[in-house]
């Protein structure tokens, strides 16, 4: 939705200071504890609302209510779930230009990138519309004599994800959709840093006739993700977020026996090889590394420059990081906005002074970047390294903003066996002309998700999302059939009728 005569984005932007809540049996409900935190509009660096956090009581009072609503929901047949959750996709789609702008509001990043998270986000909502064909088992007639062996996936009962604060529509969307489709009640605890999106999110299921208690929303620090995590009634924990917390969640949920899906951190390359369009790459490069500032767990930190292609390459991605965009995210011609928090602008310009310490040629620093009438507003520019080596601490750790290193190796071989050392595994790219040089990168690299001449490889809906080595903690990626198989547990059936059972004892395992 745009005004065409005008730069501004056509929705008012985002301005509700009221605290932000739970929603818990399908009620806005305050916590019963006193702690709130600050929400910010990074754009301005002012204090925009609070969000109230939870409560040990607060975690048990949204587990009870999903476990009370949990054998209904899972009786209730999958073409009636589906329908309600088309109904939510309807009003989803109605809704995207008012979430886009509570995410520009709280997050920073601009609001056409917003409206392509919500959008990514509905996707999954639309796959989850096809539960009753996904949930189909498998049937085979006549295993044995008299016998027939079937398969069926039910639910797990009460269900949480926990996410980040980058995408605040998406990610929940990789979970909770998923998670009642196949029949679970399902608990959030959205970041506490933009919480607001998630609230709305549920009000709009309940809309589309979705029973109290199905879905509920917690805000809340680390007391809330210990609950979840210790709650004897939850049954499995989704997360995303940092490698750190990933390992801690994923090994604390299994010490309570708890199915464990975590998604970690990312250090992700894009190779460019010497027969690159130049042009296209640059363009591609530019928005994967400084889209949404940088705040995304598939953003390209890494530019891997092959044979002599950086000296094609670099005066033109210096131009390009020197003149983004960087503006409120309101405005339609922004490229670039701020980071989430004073804090996170601390610590990229933290690694940057690293990466100068250590030796790395600095040839574009985004480092006191100011924003006019946004002067106390999170912004930091685009910065660019060149010459950066594996042993630098800007290369192995995951800085989470708008900064790219670039590294020079001699050939496609040494780019794979660079990209596969690192500890991380989650996206990767190579732009090529050439389809050999192609193929062999696709079947060498040691990543989850894989690009050719796509810069941001995060796959549809229908195809699931993770990453390998410490990207990803647990057996299952998020959404698609892997979705589908983290939230059910299988159930093998195996049927003789009695006129079919022979008379007396059987003592012998029985075969074909």
């Amino acid at each position: 939705m745009k005004d065409q005569h005008s730069s501004v984005a056509t929705p008012s932007a985002y301005t509700d200071n009221a605290d932000v809540a739970n929603f818990i049996n399908g009620s806005v409900v305050a916590s019963t504890g006193d702690r709130k935190q600050a929400v910010y509009n990074p754009s301005t660096g002012s204090v925009a609302r609070q969000v109230v956090l939870s409560t040990v009581e607060d975690v048990q009072t949204a587990v009870a209510a999903a476990k009370a609503a949990a054998p209904a929901w899972a009786d209730t047949p999958p073409v009636r779930r589906a329908r309600i959750i088309n109904r939510f996709l309807g009003l989803m789609n109605d809704n995207i230009d008012t979430m886009a702008a509570m995410i520009t509001a709280e997050h920073g990043k601009v609001f056409t990138d917003a409206q392509g998270e919500v959008a990514r986000g509905i996707d999954v909502i639309e796959f989850a519309c096809g539960i009753p064909q996904l949930l189909k088992g498998d049937y085979t007639e006549q295993v044995a004599n008299g016998i027939d062996n079937w398969t069926m996936r039910q639910p797990l009962g009460v269900v949480a994800g926990i996410t980040p604060f980058n995408f605040p529509c998406m990610v929940p969307c990789w979970m909770f959709p998923m998670a009642i489709a196949t029949g679970n009640t399902f608990i959030l605890k959205p970041s506490e840093r933009d919480p607001s999106v998630s609230i709305f999110m549920a009000q709009l299921f309940k809309q589309a006739g979705l029973p109290d208690g199905v879905f509920n929303v917690v805000q809340g620090d680390k007391v809330v993700v210990d609950a979840l995590l210790e709650h004897e009634d939850v049954s499995a924990i989704s997360f995303v977020g940092s490698t750190p917390i990933a390992q801690y969640i994923y090994e604390r949920g299994a010490h309570f026996g708890k199915r464990v899906q975590a998604l970690g951190g990312a250090k992700n390359h894009m190779i460019i090889m010497p027969d690159a369009d130049i042009e296209r790459t640059v363009d591609a490069l530019t928005g994967a590394a400084y889209g949404s500032a940088g705040e995304r767990c598939m953003a390209i930190s890494v530019a891997v420059l092959v044979g002599d292609v950086g000296k094609k390459i670099l005066p033109a991605l210096q131009e390009r990081a020197r003149t983004l965009k960087i503006k409120d995210g309101m405005h339609l011609d922004a490229e670039m906005g701020p980071v989430i928090t004073k804090e996170a602008l601390e610590r990229i310009e933290n690694y940057i002074a690293i990466g100068v310490e250590e030796g790395a040629e600095l040839l574009v620093d985004g480092r006191g970047h100011k924003v006019p009438g946004h002067d106390q507003g999170f912004y930091v520019g685009g910065t660019l390294f060149d010459k950066v080596t594996p042993e630098m601490r800007i290369y192995k750790e995951e800085i989470f903003g708008p900064v790219l290193a670039c590294v020079h190796v001699p050939d496609l071989g040494a780019a794979v066996d660079l990209v596969n050392r690192h500890e991380f595994g989650n996206g990767v790219s190579c732009f090529t002309s050439d389809g050999h040089s192609a193929r062999e990168f696709a079947r060498r690299i040691q990543v989850g998700m894989v690009g050719v001449n796509v810069p941001i490889p995060v796959p549809m809906a229908w195809h699931g999302f993770g990453g390998w080595k410490r990207s990803l903690f647990g057996d299952q990626h998020s959404y698609g059939e892997e979705g589908v198989r983290f939230y059910t547990k299988q159930k093998s059936i195996m049927q003789r009728w009695p006129e079919n059972i022979t008379k007396g004892n059987e003592f012998v395992m029985p075969t074909m």
